[in-house]
């Protein structure tokens, strides 16, 4: 090893270490951090600049974090507390952009973890935007319209002073779909007394959405994974697909590699899993998730053949030859993807953030499975939301297939600039090193480009 190669990864190993202290049982955190420094070592090398200017401390550091308490009452007139996050971590290349997560697990970990991931994220497509991060640890599970209403509504009474189209433009995550997005936008009206339609993304049709947001991550994964499969020349025709989650990210993805040919054979939620050996029925999904709001269990009801079982993990034992995990972190671990490699499986994209560990990225990539790391194959939402805050600025929208082709051209362009990436800095095909290099040196070199801030 020369002397320069032992000092990069000892700045690297320096830097983990400081992020660690700093930043003690965010364990979370850490993994992403690890994850994508780590395979930043032969940048550091090459470019001993980034060392200099101190690029991974500055960079892994957020520029703020802002932590709020959320009261509100209940159904019963109780009055209930939540907590509320927001992490601007990086706003380099254009305001903070990324979405808002209700859910227990929630806390300030994964908010970092996430804001960290979104900045490379957002930088793989192309698009002015920023990394950032929020939410909540309030669960919507089980709330009547009202109570999520009075949540949303006290929540964005502390969020607001924060945000604006071009500070820090929230979207959705899991747990803020349309509903809570509408109602944030509302309160968000109300205290600014004006309409900066640019402010959230993922707003409905009728007061400044835009088409295609809605199935931008599930199809911009499936998009994605095409790529992958084109290069050694596969494709989705026949394929067998297993996809986790059966919120936005995966309905639609499903949707669109049933389009592309393949037959999706299991789906989840958070309760249990559901196998169809005759493929998913992707509308009674849609009803029940969308619609009802019911549980994957009542799917069997409809369709007695389908095999419902509980727990989340068994899905991974499914045989397929595609595999979208799209549901939360670190849900295929190290024996869920030697499974799937025993299996057969030829490739894995991410539709949620960081799905698998880094236990099961080893796996995947030593048995040479085509794998989509979640900042370049789950790209697509942001993108589109990105699209959103071009329309909204120019107070037009563009028809479905201008939006869907500009999301083609987007992964495709992920895609490319990915594996370039890779083959530059001697990973060739290794997208997990070539996605993390790509969106971070367009970071870096525009934070040297602006001084040291």
């Amino acid at each position: 090893m020369g002397t320069n190669q032992s000092s990069a990864k000892q700045y690297v190993y320096d830097v983990l270490e400081t992020i660690t202290k700093r930043n003690p049982n965010e364990t979370e955190f850490h993994q992403a951090a690890k994850e994508i420094l780590i395979s930043l070592v032969p940048v550091m090398e090459k470019y001993p600049i980034y060392r200099e200017q101190g690029i991974l401390e500055r960079i892994t550091e957020p520029e703020r974090l802002i932590t709020f308490r959320v009261p509100w009452v209940d159904d019963n007139g109780k009055v209930q507390v939540n907590r509320g996050f927001r992490v601007q971590f990086n706003s380099t290349l254009g305001p903070y952009k990324g979405g808002l997560r209700f859910h227990p697990s929630v806390n300030a970990s994964i908010i970092k973890f996430l804001g960290l991931e979104q900045i490379f994220k957002n930088a793989l497509t192309g698009q002015p935007i920023g990394g950032g991060k929020g939410g909540s640890d309030f669960d919507p599970k089980g709330k009547s319209d009202w109570e999520i209403m009075r949540f949303t509504q006290s929540f964005m009474t502390e969020l607001y002073r924060y945000i604006g189209p071009d500070i820090d433009v929230p979207a959705g995550d899991i747990g803020v779909g349309a509903r809570e997005i509408g109602y944030l936008f509302g309160q968000y009206k109300r205290i600014r007394s004006g309409n900066e339609a640019g402010v959230l993304t993922g707003k409905g049709l009728g007061y400044g959405g835009s088409l295609v947001r809605k199935e931008a991550t599930g199809y911009g994964c499936v998009y994605f994974v095409n790529e992958m499969l084109k290069s050694k020349g596969l494709d989705y025709e026949g394929a067998t697909v297993v996809v986790s989650g059966s919120g936005n990210v995966a309905i639609y993805a499903m949707e669109k590699a049933m389009q592309f040919g393949a037959k999706v054979v299991a789906c989840s939620d958070s309760g249990g899993f559901i196998y169809d050996k005759n493929g998913i029925d992707l509308e009674t999904v849609r009803r029940l998730k969308e619609v009802e709001r019911k549980r994957i269990s009542d799917y069997t009801k409809e369709h007695p053949q389908a095999v419902y079982v509980e727990g989340c993990e068994k899905i991974w034992t499914i045989p397929c030859d595609i595999a979208l995990p799209c549901a939360t972190q670190n849900e295929i671990d190290e024996a869920s993807a030697k499974l799937l490699v025993a299996n057969g499986v030829k490739a894995v994209g991410e539709g949620a953030n960081m799905p698998s560990t880094l236990e099961a990225i080893d796996v995947f990539l030593e048995a040479g499975v085509l794998f989509g790391p979640g900042k370049a194959a789950n790209a697509g939402g942001v993108a589109v939301s990105a699209l959103e805050m071009s329309q909204n600025s120019m107070r037009f929208s563009w028809r479905f297939h201008e939006v869907d082709d500009k999301l083609q051209e987007i992964m495709k362009n992920i895609y490319r600039d990915s594996i370039q990436a890779s083959e530059e800095f001697d990973h060739p095909g290794n997208l997990v090193v070539g996605s993390n290099i790509a969106g971070f040196r367009k970071v870096a070199d525009a934070m040297i480009a602006q001084g040291v801030i």
